[in-house]
């Protein structure tokens, strides 16, 4: 089979030859047939999370499963340990001692692979492999986020931010506009990424210098020191905001540096009853988001095009 791999970090992407893998106890073997391109496998090939090397990428996976038909696979791996209270609630994503394919396992930039437990692979029925593929990191990532925003959003004078429209944030305006009726704002330096922003839902889109009065929830999917500043001066008392960005910003916190019992915290992927959750809601509210299908043995041009801003939406790599 044809397998993308990260030899070491820093390095072009190789495209090997790798025998089909052969299911061990309990374990399950899927025929990839899409798998998105996330801003999270440019840092494991960047070596800033991730390894052993080498590795597969690819954690936005749909496959071809021969008794479960196309399935969407749910990719942070717990531990399992009865003792793990991440593992016990649910909480996999964010488990210590767990593993993510394509992370810290080999993923779906491959022809086949292999899945811990069946539990993981979730049917999707007719749904579009390369359109459901990311919703597996993407989507659902940016559902929990909102989800967490959501007790702060309440009624037509609630106020609303999203920073960052690519993939995250064009899903995220989405779930904030079906979900709720706040006001949304929506922030980013490109003029294509806001008109795409205005063209699902967006109230205001504007640079982070347009941002005016108080706002009840700000979610980061930057995460930038300029973009967690433009959030913690946008901020109202009680108000929430929501980092999920990985671009290493800063702020100070403390009492008297946010307003009173404005609440900073971060957003970690999603739960796998979230991910079911999810294929529901897209099943009964169409998602618009532009997928651009690439050859998996083009895998280095899709990660040049995403480094340098090219793909307005989500890159899927393809096997067929």
């Amino acid at each position: 089979m044809k397998s993308i791999v990260v030899t070491k970090p820093h390095t072009p992407l190789e495209l090997v030859e790798r025998d089909i893998p052969t299911p061990g106890d309990g374990e399950e073997v899927i025929r990839v047939l899409a798998c998105g391109v996330c801003h999270s496998d440019l840092h494991v090939a960047d070596g800033d999370f991730g390894g052993p090397y080498p590795v597969v990428l690819g954690h936005e996976v749909v496959g071809e499963h021969p008794e479960l038909g196309r399935v969407l696979l749910y990719a942070p791996w717990g531990c399992g340990s009865a003792g793990c209270r991440q593992c016990s609630s649910g909480l996999e994503m964010i488990c210590p001692n767990g593993r993510e394919a394509g992370i810290v396992s080999d993923g779906g930039y491959s022809e086949y692979m292999s899945v811990p437990k069946r539990e993981y692979l979730i049917p999707i029925g007719d749904m579009d492999p390369a359109s459901t593929a990311p919703l597996a990191c993407g989507g659902l990532t940016a559902f929990r986020a909102v989800k967490r925003a959501l007790p702060h959003l309440k009624g037509k004078n609630s106020r609303a931010i999203v920073i960052g429209a690519g993939g995250l944030g064009q899903f995220a305006i989405q779930f904030l506009k079906s979900l709720t009726e706040a006001e949304l704002t929506v922030v980013d330096t490109s003029a294509e990424k806001l008109e795409a922003a205005t063209r699902l839902g967006a109230d205001v889109t504007t640079g982070t210098e347009g941002l005016t009065g108080k706002y009840d929830a700000v979610i980061d999917f930057v995460g930038a020191d300029a973009t967690m500043a433009a959030a913690a001066s946008g901020i109202d008392r009680q108000g929430i905001i929501i980092v999920v960005g990985l671009w290493g910003g800063r702020i100070q916190f403390g009492v008297g540096v946010l307003p009173s019992e404005a609440v900073l915290t971060t957003s970690i992927w999603g739960s796998l009853e979230e991910l079911k959750e999810l294929l529901e809601f897209a099943k009964n509210h169409p998602l618009q988001h532009n997928v651009e299908p690439i050859p998996l043995e083009k895998a280095q041009h899709a990660h040049d095009m995403l480094r340098a801003g090219n793909i307005n939406g989500r890159a899927v790599l393809v096997t067929d």
